[in-house]
């Protein structure tokens, strides 16, 4: 009988080239990967094929929450695999439920359709937007320049960067881009077929920008005005990652207008399910039951063990107080990170984000003299040079590389992180 899955040759768990070479051979090539292979990881740290420990600041990109093997979250999974993986979305299941009904109470009245990914809680947006505006003939949204909204046919046509456009049109008509944080050209750009305006709250792949209060604030006026849903796409900046659930709460924080703000639909992945792969979006109650029987559906969506997952992961959070645990470390490491700026401002041109969801901003590559004759990015080439220094970060566009951390990391992590960064900033600043 032929072998499907053949047998793992020697000492393949050490030998990087032979994953690697598994890779080539029949994976299909759309990421550049970096040259690390790794096998194993405990809370924030992770283990290569070599035996070799590395500081996880990149998080999965965000979504890591708990770190790595986390000891009840795997217990979570293991007891939920040997009674129930998997029922079909024609029938109940108890944790799917339970999970909505935790959502709602975190965000506000409404309702929750859970599905595997980010780009296909984003699909529901989409949809239940076209569902709002059928009737009048209104298709179009609204998004920003620089934002990121997933790779599928519609989440690169929402997308607000010409690169992942390119080779796949013509795009999928309905989406016009606007610029991020400008009230006025919203405004401007609103037509009469304009169904919605869909923003995040802080731009992760674009580089980690934070709406202002004024944008949100006036955002939700304009929508109420001209009748149109406010989207926020929460994929990366949700989850309290940035101290509250959602990332709107903390930058509303403390503002007269703050409490009364909602949106119409959130979309949720990433951190939702640890690593266990499950997608949301939430339904603001007036919209909630508008995408009825047969308009919208999936096969793996709130599985009882994705939701089994994602409902352990909401205790830890909440029993730990990793919320403000997000908030400390955040704030600690935003501080410190400005300290590497002030020393070095001739290479660190920014400091940008919320919580645990930072943004270091590099000089342009011909002010490095280090870099000068690098053919990579500025990000590019950091994320590698910490790679090799022990730490993972994650790359956001040319010149900006992101800090993901679990928001259970500890005060002596933080400052190892900040430690190596430090190291290689100065090395840069003198030409090494």
């Amino acid at each position: 009988m032929k072998e499907i899955v053949p047998p793992m040759p020697p000492m393949v768990r050490n030998e990087f080239e032979t994953v690697r070479q598994l890779f080539r051979d029949h994976v299909v090539p759309t990421y550049a990967r970096f040259d690390l292979a790794f096998v194993r990881g405990r809370g924030s740290e992770l283990w290569d094929v070599t035996g070799r420990r590395v500081l996880d600041f990149g998080g999965g990109i965000a979504v890591c929450c708990l770190g790595h093997a986390h000891p009840e979250v795997a217990a979570a999974i293991a007891d939920q695999a040997a009674s129930l993986v998997h029922v079909s979305n024609l029938y109940y299941h108890e944790p799917q439920g339970r999970l909505a009904q935790a959502l709602v109470r975190l965000i506000g009245p409404g309702k929750v359709f859970f599905c595997n990914s980010g780009a296909e809680a984003n699909e529901g947006l989409f949809k239940l937007a076209r569902k709002f505006g059928h009737e009048e003939g209104r298709f179009e949204i609204l998004t920003m320049t620089n934002s990121f909204h997933g790779r599928t046919l519609a989440g690169i046509a929402a997308t607000g960067q010409d690169k992942v456009k390119q080779g796949f049109e013509p795009m999928t008509p309905g989406f016009r881009h606007v610029p991020y944080n400008d009230l006025a050209a919203v405004q401007a750009a609103v037509s009469p077929a304009t169904v919605a305006v869909m923003i995040e709250g802080v731009q992760g792949e674009g580089g980690i920008t934070p709406a202002t209060p004024e944008f949100l604030l006036g955002l939700r006026r304009l929508c109420d005005e001209h009748g149109l849903l406010l989207l926020f796409d929460a994929v990366q900046c949700g989850h309290f990652r940035t101290g509250e659930f959602q990332s709107y709460r903390r930058i509303l924080e403390g503002h007269p207008e703050g409490a009364g703000f909602l949106p119409d639909a959130i979309s949720m992945a990433k951190s939702l399910g640890g690593g266990v792969p499950i997608g949301a979006f939430w339904v603001r109650q007036e919209h909630a039951n508008r995408l009825g029987a047969g308009t919208h559906g999936t096969t793996y969506g709130g599985t009882p063990l994705a939701c089994a997952a994602a409902l352990q992961i909401l205790r830890v959070i909440e029993r730990d107080g990793l919320a403000r645990n997000a908030r400390l470390m955040g704030d600690f490491l935003r501080q410190q990170l400005l300290e590497i700026q002030r020393r070095h401002p001739g290479l660190i041109t920014a400091i940008r984000g919320l919580g645990l969801m930072l943004g270091i901003e590099f000089a342009p590559k011909d002010r490095i003299p280090a870099l000068a004759s690098v053919e990579k990015p500025v990000s590019l080439a950091m994320v590698e040079r910490l790679h090799t220094a022990g730490l993972l970060t994650i790359p956001a566009g040319t010149q900006v590389i992101r800090l993901l951390p679990a928001l259970n990391i500890t005060r002596t992590e933080a400052e190892e992180a900040l430690g190596l960064i430090a190291r290689e900033v100065e090395r840069l600043a003198h030409g090494g």
